[in-house]
């Protein structure tokens, strides 16, 4: 069940638009910011103010890569897996990833903190490697970046 300011968030934006599907991915990200990802509930609710079948607003929500349709973590972290990231040093990245988070692509960090996902492209290929935590874009990663990089997503101390 979406709340109001869900549901107010989203009629505002209607105003925007052209129609009702054109706003089918800002609709889902407005979701998405509230909750960290989109619910089958949710994404009902949404295709349902849009007028669009649940399965048509599913399939544009499984489309793009920055709609999570499945509970993360705190962050998100993409790993690109295109060409250019892939020939200059995606396999080592992956790999400390791997052990730094104590998860696979797909998984979250036992702690909750970071769900570790493949991306196709970042649109970083001039940089190569990248990866994005969260929306903050990090470029010409080396395997020694990861930690500093990391740590800056952590929570602070609580007092």
């Amino acid at each position: 069940m979406l709340s109001d300011a869900e549901r107010q968030r989203i009629e505002q934006e209607l105003e925007r638009y052209p129609n009702r599907r054109a706003l089918s991915v800002e609709a889902l990200k407005i979701v998405q910011k509230e909750r960290g990802w989109v619910s089958d509930e949710a994404l009902a609710d949404v295709a349902e103010i849009l007028d669009m079948s649940t399965a048509e607003l599913d399939g544009i929500a499984t489309f793009y890569n920055q709609i999570h349709r499945r509970p993360t973590g705190r962050h998100v972290v993409q790993i690109c897996d295109g060409v250019a990231c892939w020939t200059l040093g995606y396999d080592r990245l992956l790999e400390v990833l791997r052990d730094r988070l104590q998860t696979d692509l797909g998984g979250t960090s036992p702690d909750g903190r970071f769900t570790l996902l493949p991306t196709p492209c970042l649109g970083a290929c001039d940089s190569s490697p990248a990866l994005m935590v969260d929306d903050d874009l990090h470029e010409n990663v080396d395997a020694d970046d990861l930690d500093h990089i990391l740590d800056r997503y952590a929570e602070p101390a609580e007092e």
